[in-house]
């Protein structure tokens, strides 16, 4: 005989109240699943539904994204996110679309709503942090992983209806999974689990809404399946810190578990807690979901710490301290938005130049190469030294030899396109990052930048410096996360040598050595 839980699943599954997918998300679906698909097949799809081309379109000239220029086809917009993110966007957009609020529920869709952006957005940031994951799957599953709950609302609201009353009789911090098994036989995460596994959803993100609330109870064995459950186990300690009555216990949580799970130390959680309310905002803006105004994890922790201390005051104290503390606050707020925005600054650019420092360079460019897998595209790389600068700063002095540097930033800048990188490789070095460009197409960059430094009077109001610069090009079209860019770097360098020992003042394209013969 069948369990009672399976009764009651099958009961929910085959309810007529339960969401469906619209045929468009799941024809592509199908298409993501298959090998053979390509970008066109998938713009194809999403060209048919007007409603969903327009949402694709802005996400991909948001701020969520960043690209430096403006997508204008849904072509365009899915060649730059490539197959993982054009999915995911569809899923988060078909997600955010689901029902209304239930009738005779005590369930609050808004805060739903809002609770899941967190916990997607908190997602998304962690995986920055961990290798070999993608952030905007991270993302959908960070958005997805409570779907259990309003599944239960929609088909089932009487019964949990009493969930939600113990949950706020109780506090949000009680555990609502056993509630939930007692009054409906299984917990939100199974039915979550199994409510995206019927759309087609692959085995990955099942496994990390089955377990979000307990990594420890994944056996699947696979690697890559226990980096998503503990990433969105994580998340959901972020959003706790947002939503519970007692945040610091969450906070003092994430802290030991984000250690333990993937090593990440107190300065990487302080750095990320520090912004996650601008980029929760961010988030909820180019996914159109109304959302109450966000407050710092800084501010939520003071304000808890001051309410536990205020329980031992009296009223008197208490009104005084609470307005000491309210001036407290807006003073914290104004500091720590002074020292994110210079904290910014000073990890990313390079001080004498003003351009992006090495450090942001390596950054951007494993993005890219993220980026180039999922497309399936090319990707180029050029590495420039200033000929004979040891000279300028021994005739000259080193004040010459820093405004050359400045100078010949802001002449480079002007001779590359609006998407590409430059930064500060080292010392007199340079580096620049060619997204979706082919060897030939980087060579001609190369050569324009070759040509605009040698033809540029560098002029500091009392000499006149004449400057050239030697490059080296590399292209790659990477296969998979684990492409080398330290090998890819080094392809350059060998190029930039070749071009210095060519005489200088030119570019020099990479070429692989022929092969060995015995």
């Amino acid at each position: 005989m069948p369990k009672p839980q399976d009764e009651v699943l099958r009961q929910i599954l085959t309810s007529a109240q339960l969401p469906t997918l619209p045929t468009m998300a799941v024809r592509l679906l199908e298409l993501t699943c298959q090998e053979d698909t390509s970008l066109a097949d998938i713009a194809g799809c999403i060209a048919q539904d007007m409603a969903f081309s327009a949402k694709i379109l802005k996400a991909a000239n948001s701020t969520f994204y960043s690209f430096q220029q403006q997508v204008t086809t849904v072509n365009q917009a899915v060649s730059l996110l490539g197959i993982n993110a054009v999915r995911s966007l569809v899923l988060n957009f078909t997600f955010l679309s689901l029902g209304k609020q239930p009738e005779n529920s005590l369930f609050k869709l808004e805060m739903f709503w809002e609770r899941s952006l967190t916990g997607a957005t908190a997602a998304k940031m962690l995986a920055t942090h961990v290798p070999g994951v993608d952030p905007d799957t991270l993302f959908t599953i960070g958005l997805l992983q409570n779907i259990g709950q309003i599944i239960f609302a929609i088909t089932a609201p009487t019964r949990y209806n009493t969930v939600l009353e113990r949950l706020a009789a109780g506090g949000q911090d009680i555990d609502e999974t056993e509630l939930e098994k007692e009054a409906l036989s299984f917990s939100h995460t199974t039915l979550g689990a199994e409510v995206v596994k019927t759309w087609g959803l692959p085995a990955n993100i099942t496994a990390a809404i089955r377990h979000h609330h307990d990594p420890a109870a994944y056996a699947g064995g696979d690697l890559y399946e226990q980096k998503l459950v503990n990433i969105v186990f994580l998340s959901d300690l972020v959003t706790r810190i947002f939503y519970s009555r007692d945040p610091q216990l969450h906070y003092q949580r994430l802290h030991g578990e984000a250690d333990r799970l993937f090593g990440l130390n107190d300065q990487v959680l302080k750095n990320f807690l520090a912004i996650i309310d601008r980029e929760i905002t961010h988030s909820a803006h180019y996914l159109e979901v109304p959302i109450n105004a966000v407050r710092p994890v800084a501010e939520i922790i003071q304000e808890a710490n001051i309410r536990l201390s205020m329980l031992q005051c009296s009223y008197e104290e208490m009104h005084r301290e609470l307005i000491l503390a309210k001036l407290e606050l807006e003073a914290i707020r104004s500091r720590l938005t002074e020292k994110n925005l210079m904290l910014e600054r000073l990890v990313n650019i390079d001080g004498l130049t003003e351009i992006y420092n090495h450090r942001y360079f390596r950054t951007f460019l494993n993005s890219e190469i993220n980026r180039s897998v999922s497309n399936r595209g090319s990707l180029s790389i050029i590495l420039a030294d200033i000929d004979h600068f040891k000279q300028f700063n021994d005739r000259y002095g080193h004040q010459s030899g820093d405004f050359i540097l400045k100078e010949l930033c802001v002449v480079a800048k002007q001779a590359i396109r609006q998407y590409d990188l430059m930064a500060r490789y080292g010392g007199e070095e340079f580096v620049f990052v060619l997204p979706e460009t082919s060897p030939e197409t980087a060579m001609i960059v190369a050569d324009r930048l070759c040509r605009t430094i040698a033809e540029n009077d560098f002029t500091d109001g009392y000499r006149h410096f004449r400057v050239t610069i030697s490059l080296g090009v590399a292209s790659a079209a990477p296969k998979s996360t684990e492409f080398n860019q330290n090998e890819f770097i080094a392809m350059a360098d060998q190029a930039l040598y070749k071009a210095k020992h060519l005489g200088r003042n030119q570019a020099v394209l990479y070429q692989p050595p022929p092969p060995q013969t015995t």
